[in-house]
């Protein structure tokens, strides 16, 4: 098959002739129609994750369709037009069969543990467990956002930090993990401020609900706390950096909850203020994906079109375009969710 390739991590990144992937025991090949280019791609790539393995092919958040049907499969046929959360249980711990699979101590991830989306065809284990059927009114671009920057904001804004209608939500970053929470916290009511480098970008939040759209040059937290009467309810980190972490944190009023959704790299760990968080009693929160269990509540939003996943799209790449962007994810790019075709 067709697929983004690299053999060093920070090295070049090219499109190249490589092996089929093989459904494992219970699991499926899937014939990738669209995958999401993600930041946490570039994290895979410049080495910041023991799991990845050289050389390798990215890509985590997909759409496509069930080619081949690995021993044992029982839910799933042929044919079927899927996506899965990048986090992939086991089905058989604790936290699976609890419907916690994003916490499984034995996951995998497509582009993480073993090679991914960026390809014509991938390979996901316990299918049973981890696929989930598209709805028809989903465009296959629109649907590759499902599997992480969507359905990670979508947990992040409302099963880790419950937010309700009226409250202020400050995001930093408006990528697409940062402008999927914009639209997923303003559906829910919320008062929303994004904060980026990026105008584009802030432009973009703003068209989704932002009530401000600032430039994180010129945004202090007390800044904010003048902008919300006191500070956010919510903090959401979409960027994962050690700056926009603990900006995120000091930008709350008393009892309030922050939620990390980015990417930490090892150069860039937070020393976070403890001390604020003690005598405000600020809850910091973690947030990993969201597992297939809880995808149907977030399909039914999708499907009343109180959230609208294809508003989120930006530019749709070729596989050898996707090549030569992924270097570069980590500076500003184009506003909105870029998804490779690889066909």
């Amino acid at each position: 098959m067709k697929a983004m390739y690299y053999e060093q991590f920070g090295g070049p990144v090219s499109v190249a002739e490589v092996a089929d992937p093989v459904a494992p025991e219970g699991g499926v090949v899937i014939r990738v129609a669209a995958s999401g280019l993600c930041r946490s791609d570039w994290h895979a790539w410049a080495g910041h994750d023991d799991s990845v393995h050289l050389p390798h092919v990215p890509g985590h958040e997909f759409v496509g369709v069930v080619e081949t049907l690995g021993a044992g499969v029982q839910d799933w046929r042929i044919g079927d037009r899927v996506t899965a959360p990048f986090v992939n249980g086991c089905g058989v711990c604790e936290w699976c069969q609890s419907g916690q699979s994003q916490v499984c101590p034995d996951q995998t991830q497509p582009g993480f543990t073993h090679w991914g989306s960026h390809a014509e065809r991938v390979s996901i284990r316990a299918a049973d467990l981890n696929l989930v059927a598209v709805p028809d009114g989903l465009t296959d671009d629109a649907a590759a956002s499902l599997g992480c920057r969507f359905a990670t904001a979508y947990r992040a804004v409302h099963a880790r930090a419950h937010v309700l209608p009226g409250e202020w939500v400050v995001v930093y970053g408006a990528g697409g993990v940062g402008l999927s929470a914009v639209m997923i916290a303003t559906a829910l009511g919320a008062r929303v401020i994004a904060v980026d480098r990026n105008p584009a970008a802030l432009e973009f939040a703003r068209r989704l609900g932002a009530e401000h759209g600032v430039e994180a040059s010129d945004l202090t937290p007390a800044e904010i706390a003048d902008l919300t009467g006191g500070g956010a309810h919510v903090s959401i980190d979409a960027v994962g950096s050690a700056t926009t972490s603990t900006d995120a944190v000091r930008s709350l009023r008393r009892r309030g909850r922050h939620v990390q959704v980015g990417l930490l790299s090892p150069e860039q760990l937070p020393v976070l203020p403890l001390d604020r968080v003690l005598a405000w009693e600020l809850d910091v929160l973690g947030s990993h994906g969201m597992s297939a269990a809880d995808y149907p509540e977030m399909l039914d939003l999708v499907a009343r079109g109180a959230v609208r996943p294809h508003d989120l799209l930006g530019a749709v790449v070729t596989l050898e375009e996707g090549a030569a962007l992924l270097p570069r994810m980590d500076q500003p790019t184009s506003a909105g969710i870029t998804v490779i075709r690889p066909d």
